[in-house]
């Protein structure tokens, strides 16, 4: 009777854990399905690379972000570096043929020169970051708030700075456009609806490039396994012989990295930088985190983990679009989705303990 009891308690904790673990992913997949029962048109492959392609720059900066997570911190600045570093790179690329350049007498420049501009800016900013975590002892959150601020500032102040006032910067050299929108075409008119010109975006394989290089960091490398060791316990990594502020700095440089590579690719995908740019990108590349298991806890996530999440949350965002939702109703259900994968996290976190 009691080996009966036991094993149906085991088999009930066994089943809590496992619709705790994986809750979120059940619900999305709901409404996934929902969503092609409304119009099965969704599954059209031209749309599933619509997806990967928007989800890519996104996934890039999740990338960086996922880092800090495992932290056991945050980056609420990324979106406004990601405007600044945006704003240097297109004032960069712009066609010499362009009348309202910003920098008229500047020559065209090969394009490793604007990627390094937009890496260093955002190195800057992440920098800033990583010396009031590692140095100055400031949680995540309030250092990253103050640099949002400051990126923000510095944003309008370069476009505000060109001759025509705080026009959007834009009109592109189309070696630089080929370069981020090109593809490379799979079929042409096949006759079948759902498999007509398929084109997989040169996007996806850079999203791709950074997700294995990342991997790379995060599981072969000592930077990786002390970023793990800091993020679960930072006292006891201490203890260990881990430098603290040597691998957090570490950590944010590598973000820093991510985050201007996505800027360049960014400013090239929508093709015209303002102020506006990167607004709200910062909640995207944390909730792609969060919906891929990193733990807000610390010492928890994986890549590929980071990797759905991104395309999950992107999936979401393109199917209410796709199906004509009230755009002010979107930000209400992302908003939800937001709570609800913070809250499985803490709930997952207490059973834990």
């Amino acid at each position: 009777m009691e080996a009966s009891t036991a094993s149906k308690r085991f088999t009930s904790d066994k089943v809590r854990e496992f619709f705790l673990t994986y809750a979120l992913y059940i619900i999305l997949g709901v409404m996934i399905v929902v969503v092609v029962c409304i119009n099965p048109k969704f599954l059209y492959i031209t749309n599933i690379m619509k997806i990967l392609q928007q989800a890519s720059t996104r996934g890039i900066l999740a990338l960086g972000v996922a880092g800090m997570i495992v932290l056991a911190g945050t980056d609420l600045s990324v979106g406004r570096i990601v405007g600044a570093s945006a704003a240097v790179t297109a004032s960069l690329v712009q066609s010499t043929s362009y009348a309202s350049r910003m920098w008229p007498d500047l020559p065209q420049l090969p394009l490793i020169v604007p990627l390094l501009a937009s890496i260093a800016v955002a190195m800057f900013f992440c920098c800033i970051n990583g010396f009031g975590v590692a140095f100055l002892k400031l949680h995540a959150f309030i250092v990253s708030l103050g640099t949002q601020l400051i990126a923000y500032g510095v944003t309008c102040i370069y476009i505000s700075s060109q001759a025509g006032g705080a026009q959007a910067i834009s009109t592109f050299d189309q070696n630089f456009i080929n370069l981020v929108n090109g593809g490379v075409q799979i079929t042409g008119d096949v006759g079948i609806p759902a498999f007509n010109n398929i084109t997989i975006p040169y996007l996806i394989f850079y999203f791709a490039i950074a997700a294995v290089a990342m991997w790379f960091v995060w599981n072969k490398t000592a930077l990786g396994k002390n970023m793990f060791a800091i993020g679960g316990n930072t006292e006891a990594a201490a203890v260990s012989g881990v430098s603290v502020k040597k691998n957090i700095m570490g950590v944010y440089i590598v973000a820093g990295v991510l985050y201007g590579v996505a800027s360049f690719l960014e400013a090239g995908r929508i093709q015209s930088v303002n102020t506006q740019t990167g607004l709200n990108y910062d909640l995207d590349a944390i909730s792609g985190c969060v919906i891929g298991g990193v733990s807000f806890s610390g010492g928890v996530g994986t890549i590929p983990g980071v990797v759905i999440g991104v395309i999950l949350l992107q999936v979401i965002n393109y199917s209410l679009s796709f199906l004509g939702v009230n755009p002010y109703l979107q930000y209400i259900i992302k908003g939800l989705i937001i709570i609800l994968a913070v809250s499985i996290d803490v709930r997952k976190y207490l059973a834990k303990k």
